[in-house]
């Protein structure tokens, strides 16, 4: 069990700092949506939300790796009859879709091809809380 000890230290320390990314950058998009007529806070829009996904992009690698270590330390073949770590697994996967969509909306704003509403990015900034929240009740509770 002590093998898992630091891989799981750094898997939660790489998750939370990938989440306050994954948490703000959509929040840059719905400021960044409503402001669309002035060109210099524009421009630092797309620098802050280039920046930022850059930064947080290896957060998720790292987090990922971790989280295989921590699998790999356990040994897979003790979970794989555990449906809840397929289940997170799957949601982490979801996740990681969305912060690649991210990048797109990121490249989109960039190009000056955004083509959602305010609206619209403030209930895309919801998504990743569901998932966040699915994921931490599924490792902690275990449930199935």
């Amino acid at each position: 069990m002590s093998g898992w000890l630091w891989p799981k230290a750094l898997h939660l320390f790489f998750m939370v700092a990938w989440f306050a990314g994954i948490f703000y950058l959509p929040r840059l998009f719905v400021n960044h949506a409503a402001t669309t007529d002035e060109p210099l806070l524009d421009e630092r829009f797309r620098t802050m939300e280039r920046k930022l996904y850059r930064f947080i992009t290896p957060w998720m690698a790292l987090t990922i790796l971790f989280g295989l270590w921590m699998l790999w330390a356990g040994a897979w073949s003790a979970y794989s009859g555990m449906m809840w770590l397929h289940l997170k697994l799957l949601l982490v996967g979801l996740l990681v879709g969305y912060h690649f969509w991210c990048g797109a909306l990121v490249k989109a704003f960039a190009e000056g091809r955004n083509r959602h509403s305010e609206r619209w990015y403030r209930w895309f900034n919801e998504l990743p809380v569901f998932l966040l929240l699915a994921i931490v009740l599924l490792a902690s509770l275990k449930p199935f």
